[in-house]
């Protein structure tokens, strides 16, 4: 069914992935440029007609974090200036999710703060994917699409090895869940490591909870930033006697120097999507491999835009 009235945008933080979108739908890009003054400073130029449409913006919060949730935001505000009927704005990696709660006192809640700004700024519904901390839809006051990379990854896993060959390895006890529902999908077992942390992006794993010797232990996050904890984890797995290790993430930040703590690792191979643009750090490592999650944002999108259901999305 074509999805009529409705326009799709893009900032800069997506633009291979908003192509991939807008191929699935086959629909045009929308038409927009994005400029910047001398200080700075966001520009926003839309060049067609938005007036009654249903738009979604694609646009991850990522590296350069601040300049691409200000560009989401001067977007956002455009669009509503030009009468668009509703705006969801689509971010497939959403920035600041590590910030959930006040870990001491006098700190802030920046994933609250900036959910609230894009609300502020014109969204009337969020699809995102992966978040850090699944609380973080009810800092919304709109309503919110969670949709989750699991079954790209896990489909990608089993034309890979059979049944019985792996073990999924959640990197600590918060990521238990997460390492269940793959470990379910993939019929696989699932270890733990036991994780402490003595400093920001510090990680220290002294033991494997469950059995991973002889097997190809697959360690599962919803982010791979500095690549701390995943090196760390494989050094321990493998002197547990694992047959090889492989990182799976849905959002693949890798700060540096995470390219190369990965490429001088015990990591066979970093499988994570396209939420977040790897272009340049496809050429700095062979071990990483990307999926597309352009499928399942288009179809996301199809079914907002229809007013369907996207309950079958997460099976």
């Amino acid at each position: 069914m074509e999805i009529q009235h409705t326009k799709i945008f893009s900032g800069t933080a997506n633009y291979p992935l908003f192509e991939d979108v807008c191929n699935y739908l086959d629909v045009s890009p929308g038409q927009m440029e994005i400029n910047r003054f001398s200080d700075g400073e966001i520009f926003v130029d839309i060049r067609e007609s938005v007036r009654g449409s249903n738009v979604f913006l694609i646009q991850s919060t990522c590296p350069p974090v601040n300049e691409n949730i200000m560009e989401l935001l001067v977007i956002t505000d455009a669009l509503k200036r030009a009468s668009a009927r509703t705006i969801t704005a689509v971010i497939p990696y959403y920035g600041y999710a590590r910030q959930d709660r006040k870990v001491q006192p006098r700190a802030p809640i920046s994933a609250k703060l900036a959910a609230d700004l894009i609300v502020v700024a014109g969204a009337s519904k969020i699809v995102t994917m992966d978040l850090h901390a699944g609380q973080i839809q009810g800092f919304f006051d709109v309503p919110v699409t969670h949709l989750y990379a699991t079954p790209v990854i896990v489909n990608y896993l089993r034309r890979k090895y059979r049944d019985g060959e792996t073990v999924i390895v959640s990197p600590d006890a918060g990521g238990v869940e997460r390492a269940n529902e793959f470990a379910n999908r993939a019929h696989s077992d699932i270890a733990i490591c036991y994780k402490r942390r003595p400093a920001p992006n510090v990680a220290q794993i002294s033991n494997i909870i469950g059995d991973v010797e002889g097997k190809h232990a697959i360690i599962v996050d919803d982010l791979v930033d500095t690549a701390g904890t995943a090196t760390e984890a494989a050094r321990v797995l493998l002197e547990k006697g694992a047959k090889n290790v492989s990182l799976c993430c849905t959002h693949g930040v890798l700060s540096d120097p995470a390219i190369d703590k990965i490429n001088n690792s015990d990591i066979e191979e970093v499988i994570i999507t396209n939420t977040i643009p790897q272009q340049e750090n496809l050429k700095r490592s062979t071990k990483i491999t990307v999926l597309s999650i352009a499928d399942l944002i288009g179809e996301a999108i199809k079914r907002t835009a229809l007013g369907e259901s996207i309950s079958a999305l997460f099976t």
